[in-house]
């Protein structure tokens, strides 16, 4: 299974790659290669007085590739220059990932630092499931905010077809999973199920799945505004990681599930993971 691994070299996507708890989990799911990307903006020219950005980022990388060549990865690093969502996701699809990781700080004062607003830009486009791996947003040696990548999941659902194949992720996320916790937020902006629907029997299937595995699981039907929602269940489970289908049942892409996932993204305390359409 193939992973990228997206840096942009700061100390909080070090963090990511120098937790051994981090990589322990990734190899947990099956990953056993990694691609070690970062990016130089377009904008950064080889040509700049005093600056050979290039080099110093190979410099860099090697670094890290060392670090998860000794966690028992193969790796594979790619320095390129571009517009740094677009060229990870090429690379990512390019080599057929399975997963793509990159670190952010979510709400940081300086909401445009590269990786940052690359989450977000990655959160509305990316075809591989994406990885957000929260780093303490105010430190200056940052750490992971929560190791465990995959041991306590939140999977929220709406019942659209995305959602159900970010559930199917459970087939190899299990290996790293104890804990689950299933939510369905009933809204007036979603269109809704049909009338003989019952979300706590759907989740109760959902969670009989996973109790199959071995994995302890609750489930919860709310009301409200799904972000608002799913966040307030992430501070009440503290789970690892919020696992969500980056679309729903909306025909326009920012909508209902689009939209809430990007909200994730910036909002959660912890981790969350990104399923799009096939």
């Amino acid at each position: 299974m193939k992973a990228v691994l997206a840096t942009d070299l700061s100390a909080a996507s070090e963090a990511t790659i120098e937790n051994e708890t981090c990589l322990e989990c990734l190899g947990r799911i099956g990953v056993d290669e990694m691609h070690l990307v970062t990016v130089i903006p377009s904008n950064v020219h080889a040509g700049m007085p005093g600056i050979d950005f290039e080099k110093r980022r190979r410099k860099a990388i090697r670094n890290y590739e060392r670090v998860i060549e000794d966690a028992g990865f193969d790796v594979e690093t790619h320095v390129v220059r571009g517009t740094p969502h677009r060229r990870i996701r090429g690379i990512a699809e390019t080599i057929g990932a399975s997963l793509t990781v990159v670190g952010s700080r979510g709400k940081s004062p300086l909401e445009n630092r590269v990786i940052g607003s690359t989450a977000r830009n990655l959160a509305r486009t990316t075809e591989t499931p994406l990885l957000v791996n929260r780093i303490e947003r105010e430190a200056d040696d940052p750490s992971v905010v929560r190791q465990h990548l995959f041991q306590r999941m939140l999977y929220a659902t709406d019942f659209s077809e995305n959602a159900e194949r970010a559930f199917e992720t459970f087939s190899y996320l299990r290996h790293a999973t104890q804990e689950a916790t299933l939510v369905h937020v009933e809204t007036p902006k979603d269109p809704g199920l049909a009338e003989e629907t019952d979300p706590e029997a759907r989740l109760t299937e959902l969670a009989d799945q996973l109790e199959a595995w071995d994995i302890e699981t609750r489930i919860e039907v709310r009301q409200g505004d799904p972000a608002d929602e799913i966040l307030a269940v992430e501070d009440a489970v503290d789970p690892t990681t919020i696992l969500v289908g980056s679309r729903g049942h909306s025909r326009l892409r920012r909508l209902l599930l689009g939209s809430v996932s990007e909200d994730l993204v910036a909002r959660a305390n912890g981790n969350v993971m990104l399923v799009p359409p096939a």
